[in-house]
């Protein structure tokens, strides 16, 4: 058996830090099918499960994956896919299932240009908005997007342990130019890893209903195996997991399985907000775009211009709370976005006519320069 945790330092792609958080986070169930530019995450994994006891299985095609990945979490283990715009399209019907049946699990989107096939060798942020809405119905989702090799590893612990935490699946929503940039990543301490298992259940067999929730509206797990008997479905289900297709089962259980995110919204949560305490302008990023839009608003700083940065850890459940704040204070957002927009209509709404949101978008596949972003502050400040 090799060693299961790769402690130290060490100069990896982010497809590979990626997989190596998924190790270190306890995930010993991989299920995916080949897709660019998010392949090596599967390539990676074959290698080292191996090696630390895990399962790693090719599936036909996305749907199966997605299938499989449910399943195994149903078993106790920490399970997880991997893909990229058609996949994750293809995914879509199986994460809604997740969803309602409350399964902790983990999909990494590593997004490229779209629609379609699109480029699948360059980068984008297309994806957004499918992260949150790509399936039907009335769901909460956690999604989180990272802007180097190192918040890659460190995110995806982060999306095991929210996952476990709320018992949802959660998106990885990472990029093409994430994937295949190199940078350090600094693995700490096996010990000093924070993990988080899901709850489990404190009463007796005979009084068991897989979907009473606690006061935190997240029912406990128990699993196939731990001497439970434990129903669930895609179908609206009362408390016992038995179908109930009223109104009344289908208000209750659309609620809680919205409100058990909503309202732990500030918990989830994550942004870095930086030189925010004079800023008249405040540039909202996220993901790959974050390190460019940094440089740039040093840049403007430099020459006496106000501005700070709203870095997007966190993309769903958006951070609604930090954009209301600072829309008070501040005169403008600038939202710089590898699409036509997604984010930035999030933003716009929250502004809610406080402060006037500008949109830079992009989608050729290549990233912005620290310069572009830039000159655009440069502009709205001479407004």
């Amino acid at each position: 058996m090799g060693k299961t945790v790769l402690t130290g330092k060490h100069f990896w792609y982010g497809n590979i830090a990626i997989a190596e958080g998924a190790i270190a986070a306890g995930c010993r169930f991989f299920a995916g099918y080949p897709i660019t530019p998010a392949s090596e995450i599967a390539e990676h994994i074959s290698r080292r499960f191996p090696q630390i006891g895990g399962i790693f299985v090719q599936f036909e095609d996305e749907l199966a994956s997605m299938a499989a990945i449910l399943g195994a979490s149903w078993t106790g283990v920490k399970s997880m896919t991997s893909t990229s715009g058609p996949g994750f399209s293809l995914m879509q019907e199986n994460i809604g299932l997740g969803a309602m049946m409350e399964v902790p699990t983990v999909i990494v989107n590593t997004q490229r240009g779209g629609p379609s096939t699109g480029l699948p060798t360059l980068t984008g942020q297309g994806d957004v908005m499918q992260a949150k809405w790509g399936s039907h119905g009335q769901y909460e989702i956690i999604a989180l997007s990272p802007d180097s090799p190192q918040e890659a590893f460190d995110l995806t612990i982060r999306c095991f342990n929210l996952a476990e935490k709320y018992r949802v699946p959660v998106i990885l929503l990472a990029s093409e130019t994430i994937a295949h940039s190199a940078g350090k990543v600094v693995v700490p301490p096996e010990d000093e890893i924070e993990l988080v298992y899901r709850k489990k259940p404190k009463v007796p067999p005979e009084e068991y209903l897989p979907y009473r929730p606690d006061e935190d509206l997240v029912p406990p797990m128990a699993c196939a195996g731990e001497g439970y008997t434990i129903t669930t479905t895609g179908l609206t289900h009362n408390e016992k997991g038995y179908p109930d297709t009223t109104a009344e089962a289908q208000e209750k259980l659309a609620r809680r399985l919205n409100d058990k995110i909503r309202k732990h919204r500030k918990d989830i949560v994550d942004v870095k907000e930086e030189n925010m305490e004079d800023a008249k302008i405040a540039v909202v990023s996220y993901g790959q775009v974050s390190r460019p839009a940094k440089r740039a608003v040093k840049m403007a700083r430099e020459e006496g211009i106000k501005a700070g940065s709203i870095k997007l850890i966190t993309i769903w459940p958006f951070a609604e709370h930090v954009i209301h704040k600072w829309a008070k204070q501040v005169e403008y957002f600038i939202v710089p976005e590898l699409n036509y927009g997604q984010i930035y209509l999030e933003v716009k709404r929250e502004a809610d006519g406080n402060a006037q949101t500008i949109l830079i978008p992009r989608m050729g596949g290549t990233l912005f320069t620290p310069r572009e972003i830039y000159q655009e502050i440069k502009k709205v400040n001479k407004k």
